[in-house]
């Protein structure tokens, strides 16, 4: 019987290999290893038994307990629906002004509605609500189909010129590129609209003259002779200074030379008639808290 050689230093024997003077030890492995690896194929016969685990052709081991994470899952949003059911049925039912009354359920809208609002209109209106470029602001009193919680409900079931049935619809008509007005007098047009608003402008009180004029003949009918607008159409009002898309000489060369036409989802098959109570809620807070 053959003696291997030992490493003086630990005791462990050699393989045989050196490589430039360094011995290569034949080192076990140690007893904790073992224990683990047995450990674990234990606890996972025991799991293939007890558990849901081998996928078969149609279907899997349910294992004996029956586990169901689906089910589980389900059990729970059902219970939290349960839960949920009488303050959503109140918001669901009652007008606005009943639902301010209430505070335990202005206490559910304080903590649901900035979550809807974030996950469903800041991409659109920003995270404050104050719009940008084609969006309106939600935070000023600049309301193209209305401010009342009515009228809110009403715009995010329906949404504008949206797929919905029951749709608002607006568009701003295209002056110059169908020849209803001329480059020069969509010009015209700009000035005149910039006084209305308070906007400076060089323009003469002639110009300013037939600007009213062309304004008269093509605009009033949206906008209203005095050009304050018409919510019942989602017109904005021209004499303030809120624009949807900007009140600058180019912007709004384009806006009357080729034309608007706005879109905003109809949210009444992704929210519920509470979500959007919430929503509206929140949304008229936010002006108030803008001073609007």
């Amino acid at each position: 019987m053959s003696v291997r050689e030992r490493d003086p230093l630990t005791g462990h024997e050699t393989t045989g290999h050196e490589w430039n003077g360094i011995t290569e030890l034949n080192t076990r492995v140690p007893r904790v290893i073992w224990w683990a690896v047995g450990i674990t194929h234990v606890w996972a016969l025991i799991y293939w038994v007890l558990m849901p685990a081998w996928p078969l052709v149609t279907t899997y081991t349910r294992g004996l307990l029956g586990y169901d994470d689906q089910e589980r899952v389900e059990r729970q949003v059902a219970a939290a629906y349960a839960v949920r059911t009488d303050w959503t049925t109140a918001l669901a039912t009652l007008p606005a002004e009943e639902v301010r009354q209430d505070a335990a359920l202005m206490s559910h809208v304080a903590r649901t509605a900035p979550s809807l609002f974030g996950d469903n209109c800041a991409g659109c209106h920003g995270a404050d609500a104050a719009g940008g470029p084609g969006f309106p602001s939600l935070v000023d009193n600049a309301w193209l189909w209305g401010g009342e919680a009515e009228a809110i409900m009403e715009t995010l079931r329906v949404g504008i010129n949206a797929p919905h049935p029951d749709s608002r619809w607006a568009q701003m008509p295209a002056f110059g590129e169908t020849d209803i007005l001329t480059r020069p007098q969509v010009r015209i047009v700009v000035d005149y609209v910039q006084s209305l608003s308070g906007l400076e402008t060089v323009a003469t009180q002639e110009r300013l003259a037939e600007g009213e004029i062309l304004f008269a003949e093509n605009c009033a009918s949206c906008h209203g002779e005095d050009a304050a607008g018409n919510r019942d159409l989602g017109a904005p009002n021209l004499t303030d200074d809120a624009w949807v898309y900007g009140g600058d000489d180019a912007v709004m060369f384009e806006t009357i030379h080729n034309g608007r036409q706005g879109w905003m989802p109809a949210w009444e098959g992704r929210l519920t008639t509470a979500e959007r109570m919430m929503l509206t809620l929140y949304i008229q807070d936010l002006g108030e808290e803008a001073g609007r």
